[in-house]
């Protein structure tokens, strides 16, 4: 890693208050000057993090493809991924709802609506409650009990118990890894499938995918998160290479989990070679992350990460209809 240090945390003091608190009116600007309804719009749709969303939801879809089979009461896909979609929102918003302060600190975030000043806090956390409410209804409808409950413990675990730990302890990102995990899990039970085997080894794939991928973000932003105070992997005083030794571990751990549908029949050959040569892909790039921890080497492994678990879905899922067909 390298030797340079970030800057010292900058701790508010109580009586600070992001931009948003001080709102005013409705577009959240202290003068009471409203903003264009465009680019509210355009902010609201900044709180629900619509790529992260769209991510999520592809990963929903794969699980809910991998659990169909004959006999199973499967939920329509679209309004699932509608319900789904909405919760994903409300948890990215009232993530920043509950981060305006250590978002104002940072320079990749400062510019979010809240820390902008753009949105009041009330309105975005009513935002937040309202599409998180609205996706749990929506899913209690269209899908099952099963989904819907564990839609809403996602939603819990991730605002709730991983945002404000992010400030506690260095671990938050292991437990934040716990309702990152969850998409694929919550398309295999829309599908009518139970937690079982198959669906933990699914979990498991995302789970420690998550690690190389957030390990690579955090070392390329370590400065912003040791000004905003959050306490997260890699720390201020992180030895050297740990960082990039920590990602080479996932990887490798991943490896064999990667190979477990072929074990539990969810897929055959052509997944257990194709999972293999992406694993290895992954531990390489993880490995040169590792060995040079810079820039350089921390967003080849992103971008390997963003590769990955896309291609490795796609195709366990066509592997899987192979082998129904």
């Amino acid at each position: 890693m390298s030797t340079v240090s970030a800057p010292p945390p900058l701790t508010p003091t109580p009586a600070l208050a992001a931009p948003g608190d001080l709102a005013l009116s409705p577009g959240g600007l202290a003068t009471g000057e409203a903003l264009p309804l465009r680019s509210r719009l355009k902010d609201f749709i900044v709180l629900g993090k619509p790529r992260i969303a769209i991510m999520s939801l592809l990963v929903v879809a794969a699980g809910y493809f991998l659990g169909l089979a004959d006999g199973y009461q499967a939920a329509p896909l679209w309004p699932t991924l509608g319900g789904i979609g909405l919760v994903a929102v409300a948890s990215s918003a009232l993530n920043q709802v509950l981060e305006r302060r250590t978002d104002a600190l940072m320079r990749r975030t400062s510019r979010r609506p809240l820390p902008a000043g753009r949105l009041g806090l009330l309105e975005a956390a009513s935002f937040g409650v309202c599409t998180g409410l609205a996706g749990l209804a929506w899913l209690l409808a269209v899908t099952n009990l099963q989904t819907t409950v564990w839609s809403a413990v996602t939603l819990v675990m991730y605002v709730f118990v991983y945002t404000p730990l992010k400030r506690q302890l260095p671990l938050a990102t292991s437990i934040g890894a716990i309702p990152g995990a969850m998409p694929v899990v919550l398309g295999w039970l829309a599908a009518g499938r139970n937690l079982d085997s198959s669906a933990f080894t699914l979990f498991a794939i995302q789970f420690l995918w998550q690690f190389p991928h957030f390990l690579a973000i955090a070392w390329i932003y370590r400065e912003d998160y040791a000004r905003a105070g959050l306490k997260m992997l890699p720390t201020r005083h992180e030895i050297p290479r740990v960082t990039g030794m920590l990602a080479l571990a996932y990887a490798v751990a991943l490896v064999p989990v990667s190979l477990l549908p072929t074990w539990f029949d969810l897929a055959g050959r052509l997944y257990l070679v194709g999972a293999l040569g992406l694993s290895l892909w992954y531990v390489w790039s993880a490995l040169q992350f590792a060995l040079a921890e810079d820039r350089d080497s921390a967003r080849s492994l992103l971008r390997t990460s963003l590769v990955y678990l896309p291609v490795l879905l796609a195709l366990l899922v066509w592997d899987h209809y192979q082998l129904l067909s």
